[in-house]
Protein backbone atom coordinates (compact mmCIF):
# COMPACT_ATOMS: atom_id res chain seq x y z
CA UNK A 1 0.00 0.00 0.00
CA UNK A 2 1.26 3.34 -0.91
CA UNK A 3 1.16 5.57 2.18
CA UNK A 4 3.49 8.20 1.78
CA UNK A 5 2.91 12.16 0.51
CA UNK A 6 2.61 12.46 -3.17
CA UNK A 7 2.06 15.67 -5.41
CA UNK A 8 -1.11 16.59 -5.51
CA UNK A 9 -1.88 15.81 -2.07
CA UNK A 10 -1.03 17.43 1.09
CA UNK A 11 1.58 16.89 3.46
CA UNK A 12 1.67 15.15 6.58
CA UNK A 13 0.53 17.15 9.31
CA UNK A 14 3.07 18.13 12.09
CA UNK A 15 3.31 20.25 15.44
CA UNK A 16 4.26 23.89 15.00
CA UNK A 17 8.00 23.64 15.86
CA UNK A 18 8.66 26.66 18.50
CA UNK A 19 11.27 29.00 17.13
CA UNK A 20 10.89 33.04 16.69
CA UNK A 21 8.70 34.81 18.72
CA UNK A 22 8.29 37.77 16.27
CA UNK A 23 6.05 35.89 13.53
CA UNK A 24 2.66 35.58 14.23
CA UNK A 25 1.44 32.19 14.92
CA UNK A 26 -2.52 32.88 14.95
CA UNK A 27 -4.30 35.47 12.38
CA UNK A 28 -7.87 36.06 13.78
CA UNK A 29 -9.79 37.70 10.78
CA UNK A 30 -12.81 39.86 11.86
CA UNK A 31 -15.25 40.60 8.55
CA UNK A 32 -17.12 43.59 8.82
CA UNK A 33 -19.66 45.82 7.53
CA UNK A 34 -21.21 48.99 8.67
CA UNK A 35 -19.91 47.67 11.97
CA UNK A 36 -18.80 51.32 13.38
CA UNK A 37 -20.51 50.65 16.80
CA UNK A 38 -18.87 47.59 17.63
CA UNK A 39 -15.86 47.48 15.73
CA UNK A 40 -13.91 48.89 18.94
CA UNK A 41 -15.53 47.22 21.69
CA UNK A 42 -15.03 43.95 19.55
CA UNK A 43 -11.44 44.21 18.56
CA UNK A 44 -10.06 45.44 22.21
CA UNK A 45 -11.93 42.57 24.28
CA UNK A 46 -10.81 39.87 21.68
CA UNK A 47 -6.85 41.61 21.62
CA UNK A 48 -6.79 41.32 26.06
CA UNK A 49 -8.29 38.03 26.09
CA UNK A 50 -5.50 37.10 23.56
CA UNK A 51 -3.00 39.19 25.30
CA UNK A 52 -3.50 37.17 28.17
CA UNK A 53 -4.23 34.06 27.26
CA UNK A 54 -3.11 32.89 24.17
CA UNK A 55 0.97 31.38 24.21
CA UNK A 56 2.37 32.26 20.82
CA UNK A 57 2.50 35.58 19.11
CA UNK A 58 -1.43 36.57 17.23
CA UNK A 59 -2.36 39.34 14.70
CA UNK A 60 -5.71 40.40 14.81
CA UNK A 61 -7.03 41.65 11.25
CA UNK A 62 -9.83 43.46 10.60
CA UNK A 63 -11.20 42.81 6.33
CA UNK A 64 -13.76 45.80 6.12
CA UNK A 65 -16.30 45.06 3.65
CA UNK A 66 -16.86 48.13 1.60
CA UNK A 67 -18.61 49.30 4.64
CA UNK A 68 -19.67 52.86 3.71
CA UNK A 69 -19.91 54.40 7.11
CA UNK A 70 -17.18 55.20 9.44
CA UNK A 71 -16.06 51.56 9.92
CA UNK A 72 -12.74 52.25 7.83
CA UNK A 73 -11.85 55.19 10.08
CA UNK A 74 -12.49 53.02 13.21
CA UNK A 75 -10.27 50.27 12.02
CA UNK A 76 -7.66 52.63 10.93
CA UNK A 77 -7.60 54.00 14.41
CA UNK A 78 -7.40 50.78 16.48
CA UNK A 79 -4.17 49.67 13.99
CA UNK A 80 -2.59 52.96 14.26
CA UNK A 81 -3.30 52.24 18.47
CA UNK A 82 -2.52 48.19 18.59
CA UNK A 83 0.54 47.18 16.96
CA UNK A 84 -1.20 42.67 16.82
CA UNK A 85 -4.05 44.92 14.97
CA UNK A 86 -4.03 45.17 11.20
CA UNK A 87 -6.63 46.42 9.24
CA UNK A 88 -7.64 45.63 5.47
CA UNK A 89 -10.29 46.91 2.60
CA UNK A 90 -12.22 45.55 0.21
CA UNK A 91 -14.13 47.18 -2.34
CA UNK A 92 -16.30 44.39 -2.65
CA UNK A 93 -18.71 43.06 -0.46
CA UNK A 94 -18.96 39.37 0.60
CA UNK A 95 -18.17 37.45 3.97
CA UNK A 96 -16.79 34.54 2.15
CA UNK A 97 -14.52 36.92 -0.45
CA UNK A 98 -13.30 38.80 2.53
CA UNK A 99 -12.02 35.35 4.37
CA UNK A 100 -10.46 34.20 0.99
CA UNK A 101 -8.66 37.31 0.26
CA UNK A 102 -6.98 37.54 3.73
CA UNK A 103 -6.06 34.39 4.52
CA UNK A 104 -4.89 34.02 1.13
CA UNK A 105 -2.36 36.79 2.19
CA UNK A 106 -1.97 35.95 5.26
CA UNK A 107 1.61 34.47 6.63
CA UNK A 108 0.43 32.70 9.87
CA UNK A 109 0.18 28.81 9.93
CA UNK A 110 -3.15 29.05 11.81
CA UNK A 111 -5.86 31.32 10.45
CA UNK A 112 -9.11 31.72 12.41
CA UNK A 113 -12.13 34.32 11.82
CA UNK A 114 -15.04 35.54 14.05
CA UNK A 115 -18.31 37.43 13.83
CA UNK A 116 -17.67 40.91 15.00
CA UNK A 117 -20.60 40.52 17.65
CA UNK A 118 -18.37 38.51 19.78
CA UNK A 119 -21.27 35.85 19.91
CA UNK A 120 -19.33 32.99 21.03
CA UNK A 121 -17.66 32.83 24.23
CA UNK A 122 -13.57 33.34 23.74
CA UNK A 123 -12.85 31.22 26.19
CA UNK A 124 -13.44 28.32 23.16
CA UNK A 125 -10.60 30.14 21.39
CA UNK A 126 -7.48 28.26 22.31
CA UNK A 127 -9.32 25.01 22.26
CA UNK A 128 -10.23 25.61 18.84
CA UNK A 129 -6.64 26.43 17.37
CA UNK A 130 -4.81 24.18 19.52
CA UNK A 131 -5.58 20.89 17.20
CA UNK A 132 -4.06 23.30 14.05
CA UNK A 133 -1.59 23.54 15.77
CA UNK A 134 -0.23 20.53 17.31
CA UNK A 135 -1.25 18.92 13.60
CA UNK A 136 -3.94 16.80 14.86
CA UNK A 137 -6.68 18.06 12.53
CA UNK A 138 -6.45 20.59 9.47
CA UNK A 139 -9.69 22.71 10.09
CA UNK A 140 -11.80 23.11 13.61
CA UNK A 141 -15.54 24.69 14.01
CA UNK A 142 -17.52 25.94 16.53
CA UNK A 143 -20.77 23.92 17.36
CA UNK A 144 -23.40 25.24 18.53
CA UNK A 145 -25.76 21.95 18.48
CA UNK A 146 -22.69 19.46 20.81
CA UNK A 147 -24.34 18.30 23.61
CA UNK A 148 -22.18 20.23 25.91
CA UNK A 149 -23.03 23.54 24.25
CA UNK A 150 -24.83 26.39 25.88
CA UNK A 151 -26.77 28.50 23.47
CA UNK A 152 -29.34 31.06 24.26
CA UNK A 153 -31.20 32.42 21.12
CA UNK A 154 -34.78 32.77 20.18
CA UNK A 155 -36.93 29.67 18.74
CA UNK A 156 -36.66 31.63 14.45
CA UNK A 157 -33.00 30.93 14.73
CA UNK A 158 -32.97 27.59 16.59
CA UNK A 159 -35.55 26.08 14.22
CA UNK A 160 -33.70 27.68 11.02
CA UNK A 161 -29.76 26.51 12.31
CA UNK A 162 -31.21 22.67 12.54
CA UNK A 163 -33.31 22.97 9.78
CA UNK A 164 -30.39 23.81 7.50
CA UNK A 165 -28.17 21.59 9.34
CA UNK A 166 -30.50 18.66 8.44
CA UNK A 167 -30.44 19.75 4.72
CA UNK A 168 -26.84 19.01 4.39
CA UNK A 169 -27.20 16.16 5.86
CA UNK A 170 -29.77 14.83 4.02
CA UNK A 171 -28.56 16.35 0.87
CA UNK A 172 -24.90 16.46 1.05
CA UNK A 173 -24.45 13.96 3.64
CA UNK A 174 -22.25 16.17 5.97
CA UNK A 175 -21.20 14.60 9.80
CA UNK A 176 -19.68 18.54 10.94
CA UNK A 177 -22.78 19.54 13.41
CA UNK A 178 -22.61 23.19 12.72
CA UNK A 179 -21.75 24.63 9.26
CA UNK A 180 -23.25 28.67 10.38
CA UNK A 181 -21.26 29.17 13.75
CA UNK A 182 -19.33 32.21 12.83
CA UNK A 183 -15.84 30.61 14.76
CA UNK A 184 -13.88 28.55 12.53
CA UNK A 185 -9.73 28.00 12.16
CA UNK A 186 -8.00 26.07 9.40
CA UNK A 187 -4.29 25.48 8.68
CA UNK A 188 -2.57 27.64 6.14
CA UNK A 189 -0.99 24.78 4.23
CA UNK A 190 -4.83 23.49 3.83
CA UNK A 191 -6.29 27.04 2.81
CA UNK A 192 -3.54 27.32 0.11
CA UNK A 193 -4.90 24.03 -1.71
CA UNK A 194 -8.56 24.42 -0.53
CA UNK A 195 -9.56 28.10 -0.92
CA UNK A 196 -9.03 28.20 -4.87
CA UNK A 197 -11.96 25.31 -5.32
CA UNK A 198 -14.31 27.08 -3.17
CA UNK A 199 -16.79 29.41 -5.19
CA UNK A 200 -18.87 30.98 -2.68
CA UNK A 201 -18.41 34.77 -1.55
CA UNK A 202 -20.88 35.58 0.76
CA UNK A 203 -22.54 33.41 3.76
CA UNK A 204 -22.63 30.04 1.81
CA UNK A 205 -18.32 30.06 1.95
CA UNK A 206 -18.18 28.43 5.03
CA UNK A 207 -20.52 25.16 4.17
CA UNK A 208 -18.92 25.27 1.07
CA UNK A 209 -15.03 24.80 2.36
CA UNK A 210 -16.53 22.09 4.79
CA UNK A 211 -18.39 20.20 2.45
CA UNK A 212 -15.18 20.20 0.11
CA UNK A 213 -12.88 19.24 3.24
CA UNK A 214 -15.01 17.08 4.69
CA UNK A 215 -15.12 14.98 1.23
CA UNK A 216 -11.75 14.99 0.78
CA UNK A 217 -10.80 13.06 3.89
CA UNK A 218 -9.75 15.74 6.11
CA UNK A 219 -9.94 15.96 10.09
CA UNK A 220 -12.66 18.75 11.13
CA UNK A 221 -12.43 19.29 14.96
CA UNK A 222 -15.30 20.78 16.64
CA UNK A 223 -15.56 22.76 19.66
CA UNK A 224 -18.42 22.97 21.52
CA UNK A 225 -18.97 26.41 22.45
CA UNK A 226 -20.97 28.77 24.52
CA UNK A 227 -23.13 31.05 22.17
CA UNK A 228 -25.38 34.01 22.94
CA UNK A 229 -27.57 35.73 20.04
CA UNK A 230 -26.79 38.65 19.06
CA UNK A 231 -30.91 41.00 18.85
CA UNK A 232 -29.31 43.68 16.49
CA UNK A 233 -27.39 41.77 13.88
CA UNK A 234 -27.78 42.42 10.04
CA UNK A 235 -27.85 39.29 8.84
CA UNK A 236 -31.07 39.16 6.15
CA UNK A 237 -32.40 35.30 7.02
CA UNK A 238 -34.83 34.55 4.00
CA UNK A 239 -32.21 36.16 1.48
CA UNK A 240 -29.25 34.54 3.45
CA UNK A 241 -31.39 30.75 3.04
CA UNK A 242 -32.26 31.33 -0.36
CA UNK A 243 -28.36 31.54 -1.06
CA UNK A 244 -27.45 29.03 0.44
CA UNK A 245 -30.00 26.61 -0.72
CA UNK A 246 -28.83 27.53 -4.42
CA UNK A 247 -25.33 26.75 -2.72
CA UNK A 248 -26.30 23.14 -1.36
CA UNK A 249 -27.63 22.06 -5.19
CA UNK A 250 -24.27 23.54 -6.99
CA UNK A 251 -22.17 21.91 -4.39
CA UNK A 252 -24.43 18.97 -4.70
CA UNK A 253 -24.52 18.81 -8.23
CA UNK A 254 -20.89 19.03 -8.83
CA UNK A 255 -20.31 16.18 -6.05
CA UNK A 256 -22.59 14.03 -8.02
CA UNK A 257 -20.95 14.67 -11.55
CA UNK A 258 -17.39 14.47 -10.28
CA UNK A 259 -16.11 17.81 -11.39
CA UNK A 260 -14.77 18.56 -7.90
CA UNK A 261 -10.96 17.47 -7.79
CA UNK A 262 -11.12 16.49 -4.27
CA UNK A 263 -7.71 14.02 -4.50
CA UNK A 264 -5.82 17.51 -4.94
CA UNK A 265 -6.41 18.21 -1.08
CA UNK A 266 -5.90 14.65 -0.03
CA UNK A 267 -3.93 13.97 3.02
CA UNK A 268 -1.37 10.60 3.13
CA UNK A 269 -2.69 8.25 5.28
CA UNK A 270 -1.42 7.51 8.61
CA UNK A 271 0.38 10.85 9.81
CA UNK A 272 2.26 8.40 12.24
CA UNK A 273 5.44 6.77 11.04
CA UNK A 274 4.02 4.26 12.53
CA UNK A 275 1.09 3.65 10.48
CA UNK A 276 3.60 4.05 7.40
CA UNK A 277 5.33 0.74 8.37
CA UNK A 278 2.16 -1.20 8.03
CA UNK A 279 2.39 -3.97 4.99
CA UNK A 280 0.36 -5.53 2.72
CA UNK A 281 -3.04 -3.60 4.06
CA UNK A 282 -5.28 -3.40 0.44
CA UNK A 283 -6.15 0.61 -0.32
CA UNK A 284 -9.67 1.06 0.16
CA UNK A 285 -10.37 -2.49 0.84
CA UNK A 286 -13.63 -2.10 3.35
CA UNK A 287 -14.66 0.14 1.24
CA UNK A 288 -15.11 -1.13 -1.68
CA UNK A 289 -16.12 -4.37 -0.19
CA UNK A 290 -19.16 -2.91 1.04
CA UNK A 291 -19.78 -1.04 -2.45
CA UNK A 292 -19.94 -4.51 -4.17
CA UNK A 293 -21.98 -6.08 -1.72
CA UNK A 294 -24.38 -3.56 -2.54
CA UNK A 295 -23.88 -3.51 -5.80
CA UNK A 296 -24.00 -7.16 -5.58
CA UNK A 297 -27.51 -7.53 -3.77
CA UNK A 298 -28.67 -5.20 -6.46
CA UNK A 299 -27.95 -6.66 -9.54
CA UNK A 300 -28.66 -10.40 -7.92
CA UNK A 301 -32.28 -9.02 -7.61
CA UNK A 302 -32.18 -7.59 -10.98
CA UNK A 303 -30.78 -10.93 -12.14
CA UNK A 304 -33.82 -13.20 -10.71
CA UNK A 305 -36.32 -10.78 -11.83
CA UNK A 306 -34.86 -11.23 -15.53
CA UNK A 307 -34.61 -14.83 -15.64
CA UNK A 308 -38.10 -15.07 -14.04
CA UNK A 309 -39.18 -12.68 -17.05
CA UNK A 310 -36.99 -14.65 -19.29
CA UNK A 311 -38.01 -18.28 -18.31
CA UNK A 312 -42.03 -17.54 -19.75
CA UNK A 313 -40.65 -17.96 -23.21
CA UNK A 314 -37.41 -19.64 -23.16
CA UNK A 315 -35.85 -23.27 -21.65
CA UNK A 316 -33.69 -22.60 -18.27
CA UNK A 317 -30.59 -22.20 -19.95
CA UNK A 318 -31.05 -19.36 -22.06
CA UNK A 319 -33.42 -17.78 -19.73
CA UNK A 320 -29.82 -18.08 -17.29
CA UNK A 321 -27.26 -16.74 -19.87
CA UNK A 322 -29.67 -13.66 -20.71
CA UNK A 323 -30.28 -12.04 -17.06
CA UNK A 324 -26.73 -12.99 -16.44
CA UNK A 325 -25.91 -11.04 -19.66
CA UNK A 326 -28.02 -8.18 -18.99
CA UNK A 327 -27.06 -8.23 -15.19
CA UNK A 328 -23.63 -8.41 -15.96
CA UNK A 329 -23.24 -5.14 -17.95
CA UNK A 330 -25.00 -3.27 -15.65
CA UNK A 331 -23.07 -4.97 -12.19
CA UNK A 332 -19.68 -3.72 -14.62
CA UNK A 333 -20.88 -0.20 -15.10
CA UNK A 334 -21.92 -0.28 -11.52
CA UNK A 335 -18.78 -1.19 -9.67
CA UNK A 336 -16.83 0.98 -12.19
CA UNK A 337 -18.60 3.98 -11.03
CA UNK A 338 -19.59 3.53 -6.90
CA UNK A 339 -17.30 0.78 -5.84
CA UNK A 340 -13.55 1.45 -7.21
CA UNK A 341 -14.53 5.08 -8.21
CA UNK A 342 -13.55 5.39 -11.82
CA UNK A 343 -14.72 8.42 -13.32
CA UNK A 344 -15.25 9.55 -17.16
CA UNK A 345 -15.86 7.54 -20.05
CA UNK A 346 -12.26 6.58 -20.66
CA UNK A 347 -11.57 2.86 -20.06
CA UNK A 348 -15.04 2.17 -20.15
CA UNK A 349 -15.09 -0.16 -23.36
CA UNK A 350 -12.24 -2.02 -21.83
CA UNK A 351 -13.45 -2.53 -18.33
CA UNK A 352 -16.97 -3.73 -20.28
CA UNK A 353 -14.82 -6.20 -22.34
CA UNK A 354 -13.21 -7.57 -19.54
CA UNK A 355 -16.69 -7.63 -17.41
CA UNK A 356 -18.08 -9.75 -20.29
CA UNK A 357 -15.17 -11.87 -19.21
CA UNK A 358 -15.78 -12.12 -15.92
CA UNK A 359 -19.46 -12.88 -16.91
CA UNK A 360 -18.38 -16.16 -18.95
CA UNK A 361 -16.88 -17.25 -15.99
CA UNK A 362 -20.13 -16.21 -13.41
CA UNK A 363 -22.25 -18.50 -16.60
CA UNK A 364 -20.19 -21.03 -16.51
CA UNK A 365 -20.80 -21.82 -12.97
CA UNK A 366 -24.41 -20.89 -13.06
CA UNK A 367 -24.91 -22.81 -16.28
CA UNK A 368 -22.67 -26.05 -14.70
CA UNK A 369 -25.02 -25.47 -11.58
CA UNK A 370 -28.54 -26.18 -13.87
CA UNK A 371 -26.61 -28.79 -15.79
CA UNK A 372 -26.05 -30.48 -12.40
CA UNK A 373 -29.64 -30.00 -11.55
CA UNK A 374 -30.70 -31.26 -14.65
CA UNK A 375 -29.54 -34.24 -14.34
CA UNK A 376 -30.50 -34.90 -11.12
CA UNK A 377 -33.82 -34.84 -11.35
CA UNK A 378 -35.95 -34.57 -14.87
CA UNK A 379 -38.12 -31.64 -13.91
CA UNK A 380 -36.97 -29.54 -10.83
CA UNK A 381 -39.08 -27.15 -9.10
CA UNK A 382 -38.50 -23.27 -10.09
CA UNK A 383 -37.95 -22.77 -6.74
CA UNK A 384 -35.72 -25.19 -6.55
CA UNK A 385 -33.80 -23.22 -9.70
CA UNK A 386 -33.83 -20.02 -7.70
CA UNK A 387 -31.94 -21.65 -5.04
CA UNK A 388 -29.23 -23.34 -6.97
CA UNK A 389 -28.60 -20.41 -8.43
CA UNK A 390 -28.26 -18.09 -5.89
CA UNK A 391 -26.29 -21.07 -4.49
CA UNK A 392 -23.28 -20.53 -7.98
CA UNK A 393 -24.23 -16.45 -7.48
CA UNK A 394 -22.77 -16.29 -4.49
CA UNK A 395 -19.78 -18.53 -5.51
CA UNK A 396 -19.36 -16.41 -8.20
CA UNK A 397 -19.30 -13.32 -6.60
CA UNK A 398 -16.72 -13.97 -4.51
CA UNK A 399 -14.33 -14.70 -8.18
CA UNK A 400 -15.90 -11.45 -9.47
CA UNK A 401 -14.80 -9.12 -6.94
CA UNK A 402 -11.25 -10.69 -6.78
CA UNK A 403 -11.06 -10.53 -10.30
CA UNK A 404 -12.49 -6.86 -10.73
CA UNK A 405 -10.00 -5.75 -7.77
CA UNK A 406 -6.99 -7.13 -9.28
CA UNK A 407 -7.83 -7.21 -13.24
CA UNK A 408 -10.65 -5.00 -14.40
CA UNK A 409 -9.85 -2.17 -11.98
CA UNK A 410 -6.34 -2.23 -10.68
CA UNK A 411 -5.17 0.41 -7.89
CA UNK A 412 -2.05 1.64 -10.54
CA UNK A 413 -0.91 3.86 -8.23
CA UNK A 414 2.51 5.29 -9.39
CA UNK A 415 1.51 4.76 -13.15
CA UNK A 416 -1.81 6.83 -12.76
CA UNK A 417 -1.92 10.59 -14.30
CA UNK A 418 -2.22 13.07 -12.43
CA UNK A 419 -3.57 16.77 -13.07
CA UNK A 420 -1.73 19.45 -11.86
CA UNK A 421 -3.93 21.96 -10.35
CA UNK A 422 -2.69 25.56 -10.90
CA UNK A 423 -4.71 28.36 -9.24
CA UNK A 424 -4.47 31.42 -10.87
CA UNK A 425 -3.27 35.26 -8.54
CA UNK A 426 -6.15 36.35 -7.75
CA UNK A 427 -4.63 39.91 -8.13
CA UNK A 428 -5.19 39.22 -12.42
CA UNK A 429 -8.67 38.14 -12.88
CA UNK A 430 -12.40 39.07 -11.41
CA UNK A 431 -13.20 37.35 -9.06
CA UNK A 432 -16.10 35.92 -10.97
CA UNK A 433 -13.37 33.81 -13.19
CA UNK A 434 -11.56 32.08 -10.39
CA UNK A 435 -13.81 28.98 -9.85
CA UNK A 436 -12.19 25.49 -10.02
CA UNK A 437 -13.50 24.70 -13.12
CA UNK A 438 -12.06 27.34 -15.30
CA UNK A 439 -8.21 26.79 -13.67
CA UNK A 440 -5.94 24.83 -16.39
CA UNK A 441 -4.91 21.45 -15.61
CA UNK A 442 -1.75 19.71 -17.01
CA UNK A 443 -1.18 16.20 -17.09
CA UNK A 444 1.98 14.83 -15.70
CA UNK A 445 3.01 11.82 -13.72
CA UNK A 446 3.59 11.22 -10.42
CA UNK A 447 6.97 12.33 -9.21
CA UNK A 448 7.64 14.39 -11.71
CA UNK A 449 7.73 17.50 -9.70
CA UNK A 450 7.82 18.11 -5.57
CA UNK A 451 4.92 19.21 -3.51
CA UNK A 452 6.30 22.26 -2.34
CA UNK A 453 7.01 23.84 -6.33
CA UNK A 454 3.04 23.56 -6.53
CA UNK A 455 2.64 25.84 -3.31
CA UNK A 456 0.43 28.51 -4.01
CA UNK A 457 1.52 31.83 -2.90
CA UNK A 458 -0.27 35.19 -3.51
CA UNK A 459 0.77 38.53 -3.57
CA UNK A 460 0.82 39.53 0.12
CA UNK A 461 -0.62 43.07 1.35
CA UNK A 462 1.68 44.31 4.15
CA UNK A 463 1.84 47.92 5.53
CA UNK A 464 5.63 48.89 5.99
CA UNK A 465 7.42 47.87 8.97
CA UNK A 466 8.49 44.73 9.97
CA UNK A 467 9.21 42.18 7.74
CA UNK A 468 8.59 43.99 5.15
CA UNK A 469 11.61 42.66 3.11
CA UNK A 470 9.39 38.72 3.38
CA UNK A 471 11.73 37.72 5.46
CA UNK A 472 9.13 35.88 7.53
CA UNK A 473 9.28 33.12 5.19
CA UNK A 474 12.29 31.78 6.78
CA UNK A 475 10.92 32.48 10.00
CA UNK A 476 7.20 30.71 9.87
CA UNK A 477 8.02 27.82 11.14
CA UNK A 478 10.06 28.80 14.12
CA UNK A 479 7.95 29.59 16.47
CA UNK A 480 8.12 30.09 20.06
CA UNK A 481 5.44 30.62 22.95
CA UNK A 482 5.38 34.06 24.22
CA UNK A 483 4.24 34.84 28.02
CA UNK A 484 1.62 38.13 27.35
CA UNK A 485 3.78 40.53 28.56
CA UNK A 486 6.54 39.67 26.30
CA UNK A 487 7.59 42.13 23.09
CA UNK A 488 10.17 41.10 19.87
CA UNK A 489 12.63 44.02 20.35
CA UNK A 490 13.31 43.94 16.09
CA UNK A 491 9.75 45.11 15.75
CA UNK A 492 9.32 48.47 15.45
CA UNK A 493 5.92 49.64 16.37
Amino acid sequence: MRTDSSPGTLPVREHLPAGDAGTPVLDVVIPVYNEEKDLQPCVLRLHEHLRRTFPYAFRITIADNASTDTTPQVAARLEAEIPEVYSFRLEQKGRGRALRTVWSASEAPILAYMDVDLSTDLNALLPLVAPLISGHSDLAIGSRLARSSRVVRGPKREFISRAYNLILRGSLQARFSDAQCGFKAIRRDVAQVLLPMVEDAGWFFDTEMLVLAERAGLRIHEVPVDWVDDPDSTVHIVKTATEDLKGVWRVGKALATGSLPLDRIARPFGDDPRDRDIQDVPKGLARQLVGFCVVGGLSTLFYLLLYSVFRQFSGSQIANALALLVSAVANTAANRRLTFGVRGRGGAVRHQAQGLVVFAIGLALTSGSLAALNAATSDPAHSTELAVLVAANLAATVLRFLLFRAWVFPDRGEGRPYPQYQPQPYEQQPYQQRTYRQQPYQQQTYGQQPYEQQTYQPPLPRREGAHADRSWEDATMHLQPVRPADTDPRDPR
